[in-house]
């Protein structure tokens, strides 16, 4: 019955689905592959054990900033709010998120009680310091590579982040607070 049934469809039909169904296959396994890969990236800090991030410092012409354990810098955005992430989509394929399966760790100059994390919409664990979200630049392909800094992309201002939790807004290391302050009327920017 099956066998009849497929000789009444079209030769053209046939080859038609069959594409179909291959790019399908493909499309769900290059998916696959490629969170894998990003999450293989974001995890490139994680401590021997494989579970939770490490969370260092290193020091450069901008001053002492955060990176990952494998010494590769981390970034804040702006735009993001204390707790929140706004980066997703395109976004977050340019700046992954530094995410961590256990809780994060610090080292060097970075404190431990300012580390912290939140939960993405696709369930991932972000790593936080002192409330703000940390993402990696794609655009740094060596570890202490500092290429994001001052970016502006999608919208606000991509910083190096100080052990203080501090945004560095300048080469030279000079860091704005991390919330707007009253009195020198300094804040993000």
């Amino acid at each position: 019955m099956s066998r009849s049934l497929l000789t009444r469809i079209p030769v053209p039909v046939r080859f038609g689905a069959l594409i179909a169904v291959a790019l399908l296959a493909a499309a769900c396994g290059s998916s696959g592959s490629s969170s894998s890969s990003s999450s293989t990236g974001a995890q490139a800090g994680a401590s021997a054990s494989g579970s939770a991030m490490v969370i260092s410092t290193k020091a450069g012409s901008a001053g002492t900033f955060l990176t990952d354990g494998s010494g590769r810098t981390v970034y804040l955005w702006v735009k993001d709010g204390t707790g929140s992430s706004a980066c997703s989509g395109a976004c977050a394929a340019l700046w992954p998120p530094v995410t961590t399966a256990g809780s994060p760790t610090a080292s060097g100059s970075a404190q431990a009680s300012d580390l912290g994390t939140i939960t993405r919409s696709d369930g991932t664990k972000q790593v936080t310091y002192d409330g703000h979200p940390l993402y990696y630049y794609a655009g740094d392909s060596s570890a202490g590579q500092t290429n994001g800094q001052g970016t502006d992309s999608f919208g606000a201002k991509w910083w190096l982040v100080a052990p203080a939790g501090t945004s560095i807004t300048s080469a030279g290391g000079g860091t704005t607070p991390s919330a707007p302050a009253s009195s020198a009327g300094g804040g993000w920017s």
